[in-house]
């Protein structure tokens, strides 16, 4: 058994069909990040991998398992595994990103070419993206008319349960998960460890907080960054800690009522904003690194600027919604949604600078950096996307602020720098020069009125 990101036991398909139909099962996770094509892991991803896999080990062995732990290449590897354990099939999920679809490709035909059974499921989406097109047979590119699509097939259907793991006996050569060098040489990651339990074990119990604290208020405070208002299951999702379809059951069981199941529905409609960026990866295979709309040409944004994206980058711009944002995302991991739409906003528009730039930082820093979601929301901001926001919708991060974090308790949790001003001059210190000698707090970097005009001016340039 192949395991790569589905690192769970219960619900995990390839694992369930190789237990039932094998006396005999070897977990393997074989290490290679060469083979991820332009995206291998980022910092923040390798940290999260490695507590995962140690989770992963520690499940396996309380069953009288444990995980077998190689370096690529992944065909060789197997190969060797094969050899070595008499092995007649390999298992694994299936994965979507153009990379991880053209290797599986080689691994099937070589691993098929030695006689060697292969099998591989659907762990990761509730649905795959080639089983949903338009009446023309054509993919989906708007996700309204995608969602109405997928909604009715959505089933609350039991999840599989953890298999039995028979006679399982390690092989010589298994490696420490030390040995694969995914923690960071310098401690850094203090803020991740203390805001985030990755495994199998720690996905269900932050389900459980959610399904009882802030699923009946989803609607309004999944806006409210302050709040944990939204589930924050994205990095438990990536690394197939937990299913759609696990997430799916746990919250129709826990909400009965007709009006529970009401408050259901814009987070089953997240989740499948999830499933709709998977589609588009999937059959628009260049977008990581090309606009999905050609009519938006990269001449919107200017050259790169190293000063202007390092202090993005370090949450010094003097606008402090996104300096609290991209701090937050430094520290732990991780960004509220609405937070990053503005943050993002900032980027390519305010600033100008290509929403590439934005991907490549959020691809290393985020614990939940996923190259279908990454790529989405990028575009989607940038004006550049599918379904996206107009070019002409650029955030304001002081009166998106003053709406979602009227109090200033977002921007107190991480401009402490400013805590001790009033909610109004935390929104707009720059009002106050005295403040900003006084906390050290930078001026803004740009006018938000001026650099918005000069953005849609470019926008105007580019429609002739």
């Amino acid at each position: 058994m192949l395991f790569r990101r589905d690192l769970r036991l219960a619900d995990n398909p390839a694992l369930s069909a190789a237990c039932a139909s094998h006396e005999r099962v070897l977990p393997v996770y074989v290490h290679a990040p060469e083979e991820e094509g332009d995206f291998p892991p980022g910092a923040a991803s390798r940290w999260w991998l490695h507590h995962s896999l140690t989770a992963l080990d520690r499940s396996l062995r309380d069953r009288q398992a444990g995980l077998h732990v190689v370096r690529g290449p992944t065909l060789e590897a197997l190969l060797s595994l094969v050899a070595g354990s008499g092995a007649s099939a390999v298992y694994w999920n299936r994965l979507y990103e153009p990379a991880a679809i053209a290797r599986d490709t080689r691994l099937k035909s070589a691993l098929q070419a030695q006689g060697i059974e292969v099998h591989s499921h659907n762990a990761a989406l509730w649905c795959e993206p080639w089983r949903i097109a338009t009446r023309q047979g054509e993919p989906y590119r708007v996700f309204t008319p995608y969602w109405r699509t997928l909604r009715p097939q959505l089933a609350a259907d039991a999840p599989l349960p953890a298999p039995a793991l028979g006679g399982w006996s390690e092989l010589p050569g298994t490696l420490p998960l030390a040995a694969l060098g995914l923690l960071p040489d310098r401690p850094w990651d203090n803020g991740l460890a203390a805001t985030w339990t990755p495994g199998e074990a720690g996905a269900g119990e932050l389900l459980d907080v959610f399904a009882d604290d802030a699923l009946a208020h989803y609607a309004q405070g999944r806006d409210l960054p302050a709040r944990h208002g939204t589930s924050r299951m994205s990095p438990h999702l990536h690394f197939g800690e937990i299913s759609p379809r696990q997430i799916h059951h746990a919250l129709e069981r826990h909400n009965q009522s007709a009006s529970a199941r009401a408050d259901l529905e814009p987070y089953l409609r997240e989740l499948g904003w999830r499933e709709f960026a998977h589609h588009l990866l999937f059959h628009f295979p260049d977008t990581p690194t090309t606009n999905f709309n050609p009519r938006i040409g990269d001449q919107l944004w200017v050259a790169p600027d190293e000063a202007a994206l390092a202090r993005w980058q370090r949450g010094r711009t003097g606008i402090p919604l996104v300096d609290a944002g991209m701090r937050e995302l430094w520290q732990t991991g991780w960004m509220h949604n609405r937070v990053r739409m503005i943050v993002a906003s900032f980027l390519t528009k305010n600033l100008r600078q290509h929403w590439r730039h934005g991907a490549r930082w959020f691809w290393d820093t985020l614990v939940d950096a996923d190259l279908a979601n990454n790529t989405m929301g990028w575009q989607w901001v940038a004006g550049c996307g599918a379904d996206a926001a107009p070019y002409f919708r650029v955030f304001n991060p002081v009166t998106q602020a003053l709406r979602f974090d009227p109090q200033a308790r977002y921007l107190s949790r991480w401009l402490p720098e400013l805590a001790d001003a009033p909610p109004a001059l935390q929104h707009e210190p720059w009002k106050d020069p005295a403040l900003l000698k006084r906390s050290g707090y930078p001026a803004p970097m740009v006018d938000l009125g001026q650099s918005r005009q000069h953005a849609l001016a470019a926008y105007q340039r580019l429609k002739g």
